[in-house]
């Protein structure tokens, strides 16, 4: 007989001043550490307008860019049900509500929506395991699995003409995105490795890419995660919580998540 499912933690981001619902741990896909990095290295170089978060779970890394207040607006899409509907809490428990939608829906087919939406960032955590690929219990865990040009293509969709979409994918992929996203319309214009050490090799990739003719990529100076004394410098401050973003309604949450 199957265990009923357990009900969604209370959790938060940046040293408790961010609250983050999400699913218990074994009942689907909980946040780590390439949300924050991601929402961070697409929040670095300007503030957008209005953004989009693909594939978005309950939200960390769109909720992070209202948070560090690099999005006036943005869109959250995800298929899952649950996750979407946390992702609404979310925004509601940090009193986001009138600066982001969380919406129901799969990529792959809501591209009339997409195709409206004229956005100056997209930001996506895709999945990293092709369909077919993988042995149990990852064939369940869906949040990892599914094809990168599903995302690609709905991000060079939902782009307006000076946008840009940043993605973090793991660094052996990165031929693969790179070609992936090439197909789709989108071309690579900044880059950064994330090692979890130094002298490690790079563990993941965060890449910006726009509709624009190829050339032209900013390779930026590698970050590295932890030094022998924990977290370096680059991550604590990326980990820090942001002066005055507290939320406007009390968090009950009890421990940060990262």
């Amino acid at each position: 007989m199957k265990a009923p499912a357990r009900d969604p933690t209370s959790d938060a981001l940046y040293s408790g001043t961010m609250a983050l619902h999400q699913p218990a741990r074994g009942e689907g896909y909980r946040v780590n550490v390439d949300a924050v990095l991601l929402a961070w290295f697409a929040g670095k170089e300007r503030r957008a307008n209005r953004a989009i978060d693909l594939g978005s779970g309950v939200g960390a890394v769109g909720l992070s860019l209202l948070y560090r207040d690099r999005a006036e607006h943005v869109l959250f899409v995800e298929q899952a049900s649950l996750l979407a509907r946390l992702c609404s809490e979310n925004l509601e428990a940090n009193g986001w509500t009138a600066r982001g939608e969380a919406c129901c829906a799969d990529v792959s087919n809501d591209g009339a929506r997409l195709a409206d939406a004229r956005a100056d960032l997209v930001v996506c955590n895709p999945p990293y395991v092709p369909i077919g690929r993988g042995r149990p219990p990852l064939v369940a865990t869906t949040a990892r699995m599914g094809e990168l040009s599903v995302f690609t293509t709905a991000a060079r969709r939902a782009l307006g003409r000076r946008g840009r979409a940043c993605f973090v994918y793991p660094a052996a992929e990165l031929v693969t995105l790179l070609a992936t996203l090439r197909a789709s319309g989108l071309e690579a214009k900044r880059l950064c490795l994330v090692h979890s050490s130094e002298g490690e090799p790079a563990r993941v990739v965060l890449l910006e890419a726009m509709p624009a003719k190829p050339g032209g990529l900013l390779v930026m100076p590698p970050f590295v995660e932890r030094d022998e004394h924990g977290p370096s410098a680059a991550m604590t401050a990326v980990l820090a919580p942001a002066l005055a973003s507290a939320p406007s309604k009390p968090f009950t949450g009890k421990r940060a998540y990262v």
